[in-house]
């Protein structure tokens, strides 16, 4: 299983990085059929995760993306140990903070926990089954 990883210095990394991630999921064997749709949900959760560890976590940021047979597993961590990803509750969208509920929908199952002075933040974003 292909797995890539990017050190997040600063905010105008996230673009480089998801350039390069797109490039490395198209270039790596993915299965037949239209996956288009598929990477840009990947695209899509790996930028909000990578961002909300600059706007809510602490440096060092990290991301790291792992390619498997139904999808991919996004794993962003940060320094931020003691601070929980929350979801907004009864806030007003013009506000902000709604990333949380946005990778509910794109990813089949997310998360977070701590490690070895590390918050880890994740979400698995699956292939659509090919008709």
């Amino acid at each position: 299983m292909p797995t890539w990883d990017w050190p997040l210095q600063q905010v105008a990394d996230l673009t480089r990085s998801r350039n390069d991630l797109r490039a490395r999921v198209l270039g790596a064997g993915t299965p037949p059929g239209d996956i288009a749709d598929d990477v840009e949900r990947l695209l899509l959760a790996y930028e909000e995760l990578a961002s909300n560890a600059f706007r809510h976590g602490q440096p060092p940021v990290r991301a790291m993306v792992t390619a498997g047979g139904d999808g991919w597993l996004i794993d962003v961590t940060d320094a931020s140990v003691d601070r929980a990803p929350t979801p907004a509750v009864d806030r007003d969208p013009a506000l902000g903070g709604l990333g949380l509920h946005l990778i509910a929908r794109l990813c089949r199952a997310y998360g977070w926990s701590t490690s070895s002075g590390r918050k880890h933040v994740w979400g698995h974003v699956s292939l659509a089954p090919v008709a």
